[in-house]
């Protein structure tokens, strides 16, 4: 019986392989923390469906651990830095844009923004020359006969790896400051009087100030990439490559853009046939609670419970601003389920339990949760879409302040500051998200439009991917415009021309009016004489 079952598997992982791109090998440059939770669903996938997946992992790696992913091959190499450098790296960022970047302008992000991506892009462009540059590595990996590599566009270097094996390869992506990337590289239109920039903390329907804003935003990342781009990476690219080239340019050769959002989420906007948007790849139903959580989850009878979460990448936060958020989670007659990892508060509530870790899905999908109290990063934020579970948004970092604004303007969330968030605001939002059940009503909606769809967000990236192994590319599907130099794709030099032909057209008539008129002037005055 067991044979049976075995051949049965074997037969269909078979047919999958001959149906999808035969049993291709996929090589992966992903990012750490939960850039790689996200992906790793895809690489799940595509492992099920019998291709063989390699993860390129620095040996600092935080997350990319070989022991839980038994289904994944792992190709290490060694870095210049140790792991205590990168925790140092990502925690020190983390910190100062929670607490020390201003969030009244995207203007008054600089210098200390900058400062953080500047030390980002060392850290990448350092883990770039370590995987280059490793001659052994990058022998085993021209050997091996990859079909494709899955990169995150966030972290350069997938697309250079790619140009040195001369394979074709896709993106996966949430955002890039200003949705530069999107712009120059991908081709994408993003108009800026009607699409808030990514970092402007705007959404939806602008106001004349927020369109100005909005521009100013766009303006300022556009102007920050061009002098951070020119500065290491093209030099480095073009060294590498033995020839003239850029980092946009390099990116711009992508096949596909799989981006990690969706309408439930994102305002609409223009798109092109090569981007694919495939947020929430990673939803799932719900598994039943282990029975310690659930026996407490079923003690609050009626009131349900509140879900409370800042995600994987936030420790630090300072006694006073945790006993204030304890005072206000023991005022609701809900209880709450907290996952903190720092000294017990003293004002914690016989109705809150804290929890160095928590099922989040699983306890978003259950049906007792009545609110989920999240920093509003984009995989948290699309379990509670999937689920329909309206938010109180305490965003800290990244494009969360961005996501959370997208919830509030559809009616969804309700927003708090960190740093100035007081116990009586939390406990304002959480009976405001409870009580009022326009919040509910609104998130069941987005839940409904994340339902229905004619492929799942995984079933679409991984047909896309599977796409780009069989045809070896994409290229009919990349627009005209990558051929384009930036005037050109503006029509600058065909609206130069218009003008200038119009001017000339202009200045003749002018002429030719002047000649006639000069001509019966003398003609009058020659009658007059005679």
């Amino acid at each position: 019986m067991l044979w049976k079952w075995i051949s049965a598997l074997l037969l269909l992982q078979i047919s999958c392989c001959f149906r999808s791109a035969k049993c291709g090998k996929v090589l992966v440059w992903p990012v750490d923390y939960s850039h790689w939770m996200n992906i790793k669903i895809i690489l799940d996938e595509l492992k099920q469906k019998g291709h063989e997946v390699t993860v390129l992992r620095p040996s600092t790696s935080i997350f990319l651990d070989p022991k839980k992913s038994p289904g994944l091959k792992f190709e290490t190499f060694p870095t210049s830095f140790s792991n205590d450098v990168m925790e140092i790296i990502f925690a020190k960022a983390v910190e100062r844009w929670t607490y020390e970047v201003p969030r009244d302008t995207c203007l008054s992000y600089s210098p200390l923004l900058q400062n953080i991506f500047d030390e980002y892009s060392d850290y990448c462009l350092t883990l770039c020359k370590d995987t280059v540059s490793n001659k052994q590595l990058m022998a085993k990996l021209q050997e091996s006969k990859f079909d494709v590599i899955l990169s995150d566009a966030i972290g350069p270097c997938g697309e250079l790896i790619a140009e040195l094996l001369q394979i074709p390869f896709l993106y996966s992506l949430r955002f890039s400051p200003g949705y530069y990337l999107e712009k120059y590289s991908g081709g994408l239109p993003l108009p800026p009087s009607y699409v808030p920039v990514i970092l402007s903390g705007l959404s939806g329907q602008m106001t004349f100030k927020e369109r100005v804003k909005n521009m100013i935003c766009m303006l300022y990342f556009d102007f920050w990439f061009q002098t951070f781009r020119e500065k290491k990476w093209d030099q480095f690219y073009s060294e590498t490559l033995g020839r003239p080239t850029t980092l946009i340019e390099t990116m711009g050769k992508a096949e596909m853009w799989l981006i990690r959002s969706y309408w439930d989420l994102e305002f609409p906007h223009p798109t092109l046939p090569n981007v694919y948007y495939v947020g929430g790849v990673h939803c799932k139903p719900a598994k039943p609670l282990p029975k310690e959580m659930e026996d407490f989850v079923q003690s609050s009878g009626e009131h349900g419970v509140v879900v409370f979460s800042l995600g994987s990448m936030v420790s630090n936060m300072t006694e006073e601003k945790a006993n204030a958020i304890a005072w206000a989670l023991a005022q609701i007659p809900q209880k709450v389920l907290w996952r903190f990892d720092g000294k017990t508060p003293a004002t914690l509530g016989p109705n809150t339990r804290i929890y160095k870790w928590l099922p989040q899905n699983d306890l978003l999908g259950h049906p007792k949760t009545k609110a989920f109290i999240t920093h509003g990063g984009a995989n948290g934020l699309y379990e509670a879409i999937h689920h329909g579970i309206p938010m109180i948004g305490i965003p800290l970092f990244g494009e969360q302040h961005d996501n959370i604004a997208h919830m509030v303007a559809k009616g969804a969330a309700v927003t708090l500051n960190i740093r100035t968030m007081s116990r009586s605001d939390l406990l304002n939002a959480l009976e405001e998200v409870i009580d009022n059940p326009f919040y509910k009503e609104n998130a069941m909606w987005l839940s409904t439009i994340h339902h229905d769809q004619p492929m799942k967000p995984l079933d679409r990236a991984v047909f896309w991917i599977e796409f780009v192994m069989r045809h070896k590319g994409a290229k009919h599907l990349r627009p005209l415009a990558y051929n384009l130099t930036w005037y050109q794709y503006h029509s600058l030099d065909v609206i130069g021309f218009l003008l200038a032909f119009v001017t000339f057209i202009v200045a003749l008539i002018v002429k030719c009016f002047l000649f006639v008129y000069r001509f019966f002037v003398k003609k009058e005055k020659k009658m007059k004489n005679e």
